[in-house]
């Protein structure tokens, strides 16, 4: 309710702050239910892990509101479970949503690998114990986060056997 008060105050809109955040909610539901802009290779990516039959979880600090709608655009499946912003304590950088999203698929998350595409989120999955494997998109990822990351400059061209290979390097 931060953006929507900010907003209200600075921006001249004469509504209540949640009214304001579900406004901009329903137009960006809106653009997604248009064009999800995927990231060069993800869409393949995820299409590969779920015909593998890899259970995965889509990790977000989003709203669960916005997350789902996300997901309803998505080829069915495409995630087993979703852990969002509004359903932890803590956000990323604590481990709290990765370690939700490892309870949720019921397994470790040391046997975990996370795509993450901001430093913020790799700091949360390195401290979860997760394996990360980072695709930088707006900010850089640096390279000597912990001995679980690697980096990829983007998924295109990157299969369901590399991602098994990531979790099965010694660390460095």
């Amino acid at each position: 309710m931060d953006s929507g008060a900010y907003i209200r105050k600075h921006g001249g809109v004469n509504r209540e702050p949640a009214e304001i955040v579900e406004m901009l909610l329903d137009r960006v539901v809106a653009q997604l239910r248009v064009a999800i802009p995927w990231r060069p290779g993800a869409r393949e990516l995820l299409a590969s892990v779920n015909q593998a039959e890899i259970p995965a979880a889509l990790v977000t600090m989003s709203w669960k509101r916005f997350a789902d709608q996300v997901i309803d655009c998505l080829p069915p499946k495409s995630f087993t479970v979703s852990v969002t912003g509004d359903e932890v304590t803590a956000g990323k950088p604590h481990p709290e949503p990765y370690l939700l999203a490892a309870q949720r698929l019921g397994v470790d998350p040391r046997d975990c690998l996370a795509i993450e595409d901001s430093p913020t989120g790799v700091r949360s999955a390195l401290a979860a114990g997760c394996y990360v494997l980072g695709v930088p998109h707006v900010v850089d990822i640096p390279a000597d986060l912990g001995d679980r990351l690697r980096l990829a400059p983007s998924l295109q061209g990157i299969s369901v056997d590399d991602l098994v290979r990531l979790t099965c390097e010694e660390p460095t």
